[in-house]
């Protein structure tokens, strides 16, 4: 049987694996209201917010990459 690997994460890298989740669970609510929507302003909107959060996702990413 085959040991997991422990992995040890710093406080930063904890704070940007919550805030990443935290993103990932904010752009599935907006993918949602974006595909049930057809009010021309809203979609607008959503669309608006889903680019804001995935530059976002990005950043963080990145940030963790190198912390």
């Amino acid at each position: 049987m085959m040991k997991k690997k422990s992995v040890t994460y710093s406080n930063e890298q904890k704070d940007l694996l919550d805030a990443i989740n935290k993103i990932r669970q904010d752009l599935d609510t907006v993918y949602q209201n974006y595909q049930y929507t057809s009010d021309p302003d809203l979609i607008d909107c959503y669309i608006y917010e889903m680019n804001s959060m995935n530059l976002r996702y990005k950043y963080l990413k990145k940030q963790l990459e190198h912390a």
